[in-house]
Order: structure tokens, then C-alpha cells, then sequence
């Protein structure tokens, strides 16, 4: 055993040894031999442990509420708003261990599978029974169900097959008085009482630590196809989306939107074009459709073309007729960490606008953020189909002083719940976004959440600091 920690008690780390073992205690030097992820505060922490099960989570999480020791809960390490930093006297409870699939039965068409469990692994575990999570990110190799869970994870399907609280059956967790709750239900219908685990998913790990997850999975379709169209206009890429959804043949699997600064900047970092593309447009856009057979998908993807130029001439597409094709298209949405070669860390946020108002928001949003600074401007795209929009600045952090994000995030969060959207898609809330939510959010939600986190942790032993305002709390 190292030398002791003074930020933990006397003899604090050797009881955890106790549960897990030497082995899966990490302290000291041996933190900083981790990968940090997305954030660089997320290793603060004065331990790191990682139970193989949920008995030894609960005994973890025991342990700490006796000796009055803090856990923030770690996944794949991949939030963007600061879910998982942690500091000196904390403990960070990894479930990389515990990434197990339990069960994946393909005539129940669910899979129960332990927090740690990746969705890649999740996906590729499903992919011979002609199956699929439902549910996709660009960091599927890293990102895990327990973090997906507890951050409620969107997505390219979430219009399709709903957000990770639309995909959770059941679920196990557990508490912060170290008892566990476990409620592994098989099935959609399910009417006995409370449904307790949507208090559990989204709550960054606030509320409980998910240690299990019965999760729906969907017929995965035969064949698909890929589409990237270019449009004069906001109003010509949502009649699209409306032909889309509504195609003759196949399904609507995705419709990624990139906005004109942002796709010119990767299609130049990435050499992309295309012959008879046009590159000089106001959006650009990339649908999927999936079904029984590829040939068929593709000409539904022209006839799509075909019928909108009628209306919008100026449209242009093309169409993905390789594997080497699709991947080149997918690679200008999904590699979005480009921007970071000129602007590192660039500050990121994540809204949702209902459709009807997304053209009016991102012009709003461009001409007032060009007003807080000269040449500040924003790079859009995201999920066209639910309205969620990711924001990127044309800044590196280092060059983005307080006052002027602080008056980024004003523009950007200006009456967005009175439009009716949010302005946490599907990043979550974490520890940088806890003033938005106190500023945009209804005062009888906010006293709600609370009394919830009160009650049910009244020490704030888990993830303190996220999600709710601590000192609002002791107020």
C-alpha cells in the first residue's frame, strides 16, 4: 500500500483494498498513470477503485458514507461538462471492470448488461442475432452503459427509437446509503407502482451508481444507404427531412446536419469533395435510410432528390456507393475533434430547438455572437431530426476569457425554454452547466430535484458538486 493519502482517513485506503483488492486501488502516482478523458480535472480524485460487482460497489459506496468520503462515479470518461471531475479526498469509483454481458436473448429482443459495458462491445455482442442497441454515438468505443444511462445519451436515433430513457427496462443501482436497489424488468409493460429508475438515468450519478441495465434492443436491418445533400436553405433541408421520414421505401435512420462554417471547415481539414457538389451551400446534411435491400434504398435516396428540386433546384447530393464512400461521409460529422487542430479545446455546447424554430435560433445566435467579439463565430450541426444542435467556437479556450463565454452562453441560452427547448440536449447537466440550469429551468422543478437529492442523499455523498447547486442545497 502506498504512503497514506492525508486527504483520506487512517486506514481509509486499506479497507477499500478489503473490497477489491490491492490490485484495483489505485493511489498516488499510479492515478496519473489513467487516461484523463475529455476532461483534465476528472482524475483528481485521492483514490481510484474499481469493483468487479455490485456487491462490492455497495460495499464501496458503505464505506465511504461511514467515513463521510465523497464518490464520483467514472465510465468511459467521455462527458463534455465536467460529470466526472473529482478532487483531493474524493474517491472515483471506476466500473471498467464490470462490463459483462449477462444476457442478451434474441426472442426477448433485451440484453442485460453490467454498467462498464461498452456499446461497441453492446453492438457488436448483438450483431449476429441480427440486432442493435437502438441507440448510436460517435464515441461508441469508449463510451459505456452506465455512463449512457446516467447522462440519459441521445444520439443519431433518437428521433427514431428515443433517448437512453426510452431504451432502459430496468435497471440496478446502487444508493448512497449502500443498499441496493435492483429492479431488472424484462419488459415494456410494466405498471406496478412508481417507475423508480427514470430517477436514476440522467442524474450524472447523483442519485445512485447504475451498476446494471436491461437495456431494449431493435431489428437491425438488412441493408442500408447514405446520402450527402447540400441546400440553399434551412426550409429546403427540413422539407427534406419531412420527404425522408416519410420515404416509400426504407426508414429514416439519421439525419445529421452540418451548417456552412462548420462543414467548409472539415471538408477542408479532411481534403473531402465531391464531382458535381456543391460546396458553397447554406447546409449540408447526410441521410440514412435503412431496409431490406440496398438498391432499393439508393433509388428512394435519388427519388428524394429528384422530387425536392422541383421546389429547391439548388439542391445537390451524393450518394454513397462504397464502404470507403460512406466512411468519408460520416468521418466530416462524426470527427468534429478537427476543430481542436486550430482552436483547442474550443468551449462546446449542446441545445435543443424545436424545428420550427432552428432557423431563426442560429441566425439569432450568429449575428449576436458576432456582436460580443470581432470575428467570433460559431461552428453548428448536430441531430436535424429532434433539433438538438452542437456548438462549437471558432476560439481555444485559452482565448475564450470568462466574461466573453459568459456572454456566449447568455446568447445562447436567451428564452430557450420559452421556445420549448433546452439547453442540455443530451450532454447533461455536470458540474459547468449547473448555472444554466438554475437559470432556465421552472423554480418548482428545480425545488423538486432538491428535495429528491436530499432525501435520498442527504449526506451529498455521491458526484457532489453536479447536477444541483450544493450550496442552494444547504440553504
Amino acid at each position: 500500500m502506498a504512503e497514506q493519502d492525508r486527504s483520506l482517513p487512517t486506514g481509509f485506503p486499506e479497507a477499500l483494498a478489503a473490497i477489491v483488492g490491492e490490485a484495483h486501488l489505485r493511489l498516488g502516482e499510479r492515478i496519473r498513470e489513467l487516461d484523463v478523458g475529455e476532461d483534465p480535472d476528472n482524475l483528481g480524485a485521492s483514490a481510484v477503485v474499481s469493483p468487479a460487482s455490485t456487491a462490492e460497489v455497495a460495499a464501496v459506496v458503505a464505506l465511504c458514507g461511514r467515513h463521510g468520503v465523497p464518490v464520483v462515479t467514472h465510465g468511459g470518461r467521455t462527458g463534455l461538462v465536467g460529470g466526472g471531475i473529482s478532487v483531493p479526498g474524493q474517491v472515483v469509483l471506476s466500473t471498467r471492470r464490470m462490463n459483462r454481458i449477462e444476457r442478451l436473448d434474441p426472442d426477448e429482443r433485451v440484453a442485460v448488461v453490467e454498467a462498464g459495458c461498452g456499446l461497441q462491445a453492446l453492438q457488436d455482442a448483438a450483431l449476429p442475432h441480427r440486432l442493435d442497441p437502438g441507440i448510436d454515438l460517435a464515441a461508441r468505443g469508449t463510451a459505456t452503459i452506465g455512463g449512457m444511462v446516467s447522462t440519459n445519451a441521445g444520439g443519431t436515433m433518437a428521433f427514431r427509437n428515443g433517448v437512453m430513457r426510452h431504451r432502459v427496462l430496468g435497471l440496478e443501482a446502487v444508493l448512497p446509503d449502500g443498499s441496493i436497489y435492483s429492479d431488472l424488468t424484462r419488459v415494456v409493460k410494466n405498471a406496478a407502482g412508481y417507475d423508480l429508475k427514470h430517477l436514476l438515468i440522467g442524474a450524472e450519478g447523483t442519485l445512485g451508481i447504475v451498476t446494471k441495465a436491461a437495456l431494449k434492443l431493435e431489428p437491425l436491418p438488412a441493408a442500408h444507404a447514405v446520402a450527402l445533400f447540400s441546400f440553399p436553405s434551412v426550409a429546403a433541408a427540413l422539407a427534406t427531412l419531412s420527404r425522408a421520414l416519410a420515404a416509400g421505401v426504407g426508414r429514416l435512420r439519421a439525419a445529421e446536419a452540418m451548417w456552412a462554417s462548420y462543414f467548409h471547415y472539415v471538408a477542408r481539414q479532411f481534403n473531402w469533395s465531391a464531382p458535381g457538389f456543391d460546396m458553397s451551400q447554406a447546409a449540408y446534411v447526410i441521410f440514412s435510410l435503412d431496409g431490406a435491400d440496398e438498391e432499393g434504398l439508393q433509388g428512394e435516396l435519388a427519388e428524394i432528390l429528384e422530387d425536392l428540386q422541383g421546389d429547391y433546384p439548388q439542391i445537390t447530393a451524393v450518394l454513397a456507393g462504397s464502404l470507403a464512400q460512406e466512411q468519408a461521409i460520416w468521418r466530416l460529422r462524426e470527427e468534429s475533434g478537427v476543430i481542436y487542430r486550430d482552436y483547442p479545446d474550443s468551449p462546446s455546447f449542446d441545445v435543443s430547438v424545436p424545428l420550427s424554430e432552428l432557423d431563426a435560433y442560429v441566425n439569432r445566435i450568429t449575428m449576436e455572437l458576432a456582436g460580443i467579439e470581432e470575428g467570433l463565430a460559431p461552428f453548428v450541426f448536430g441531430h436535424l431530426a429532434d433539433g438538438n444542435l452542437h456548438i462549437m467556437l471558432n476560439r481555444s479556450a485559452e482565448a475564450t476569457s470568462a466574461p466573453v463565454l459568459a456572454a456566449v452562453e447568455g446568447v445562447l441560452y436567451d428564452n430557450i425554454r420559452a421556445l420549448g427547448g433546452s439547453f442540455s440536449a443530451e450532454h447533461g447537466v455536470g458540474s459547468k452547466r449547473i448555472h444554466a440550469l438554475y437559470a432556465t429551468s421552472d423554480p418548482v422543478k428545480l425545488k423538486l430535484m432538491q428535495s429528491i437529492k436530499q432525501t435520498l442523499d442527504p449526506a451529498g455523498i455521491l458526484n457532489p458538486g453536479k447536477v444541483v447547486d450544493s450550496a442552494r442545497l444547504r440553504g
